[in-house]
């Protein structure tokens, strides 16, 4: 029984891979469902790609319909992966592209029923993400040399990673119009091309003006509106920028690895350990689920201890009354 209709070219790609199916169609509509009308980014939808076609081929082992599969044949997909060695984060990566693809399929009439409602997703160990102190941290956007013009570049960029909590991927996708120094923030295109608006600190303004006013206009070959360049007039690549943080953690002597998301963990755990509320943190980060943000809550006990003595109305020990006499 054909699923759904085919995309052109599709059916011929996977000829010339040695792989067809009649889970191939629904695997096309349901990717571009998610590039048209969800706006997924290209590394997502090249994830979903690999994890549906790695189940499109157990499907053809187990001569197995895509309408036909029931929780003990996704129970015994799951069990291959897991003898293959995969981790219980990529296994419920996998898990997840196909309840999507069945959802989609369910929603648009497709199937009768979802195999996997009932299945549960394997649960990764939570790992806390590596910050650094505030010390540290302050030691390693401070590292670059600003005499050169590079040095100028990078503690403009490092200091807006830090005040802002930045992906790498939106720092060096920032336009200079997104830069708005009058009221203090930066407009953040983020996953799914989501757009937020997230404070830059005066600190990293002041840098970034000193680099946008001295050392850009000279490296501009072309027009380009990103706002950090390399050397040709180019936007920065991603490799240049973990090199340039690896250089300023050497320079810093800072001995723990440093990634541009280390100083974004650094960024939420620094602003939460001062006091700052949950929701905002959330909404500086772009994330859309706060339970993404909450793994920044494992502030230190004293910290903990400090803000329940202070906000919590039960917390003090009440003034002795005076006897009734």
């Amino acid at each position: 029984m054909t699923l759904v209709r085919s995309r052109p070219g599709a059916s011929e790609d996977r000829k010339s891979a040695g792989v067809v199916s009649e889970a191939a169609p629904a695997i096309d509509e349901f990717l571009e469902s998610l590039q048209v009308e969800r706006g997924a980014s290209t590394n997502t939808l090249q994830a979903y790609r690999r994890d549906l076609r790695e189940f499109e081929r157990f499907l053809l082992r187990e001569r197995r319909d895509l309408g036909r599969v029931g929780v003990a044949d996704l129970s015994r997909y799951l069990a291959t992966l897991r003898r293959r060695g995969l981790g219980s984060r990529s296994i419920a990566r996998h898990l997840s592209a196909i309840r999507g693809m069945y959802r989609f399929l369910l929603d648009n009439r497709r199937i009768p029923r979802d195999p996997t409602e009932h299945l549960d997703s394997p649960r990764p160990a939570r790992r806390l993400p590596r910050t650094l102190s505030i010390e540290d941290a302050a030691a390693v956007v401070e590292a670059p040399d600003t005499s050169r013009p590079d040095g100028l570049r990078d503690r403009a960029l490092l200091e807006l990673l830090y005040a802002s909590g930045l992906r790498a991927s939106e720092a060096l996708g920032l336009r200079i119009e997104d830069v708005n120094f009058a009221a203090g923030y930066v407009m953040v295109t983020g996953k799914g091309d989501r757009q937020r608006l997230v404070p830059a600190g005066a600190q990293a303004l002041d840098w970034m003006r000193r680099y946008l006013t001295t050392i850009r206009p000279r490296r501009v070959r072309r027009e380009c509106a990103a706002v950090f360049l390399n050397r040709s007039g180019r936007p920065m690549s991603r490799q240049a920028l973990w090199d340039l943080i690896r250089r300023a953690a050497r320079r810093a002597g800072v001995r723990a690895v440093v990634s541009p998301h280390t100083l974004r963990h650094s960024f939420a755990s620094h602003l939460l350990e001062r006091g700052a509320d949950l929701r905002s943190v959330q909404a500086m980060l772009g994330h859309v689920d706060i339970s993404t943000t909450q793994i920044y809550t494992h502030l230190p006990s004293s910290v903990v201890h400090e803000m329940y003595r202070r906000f919590h109305p039960r917390a003090r020990r009440p003034a002795m009354r005076r006897a009734a006499g």
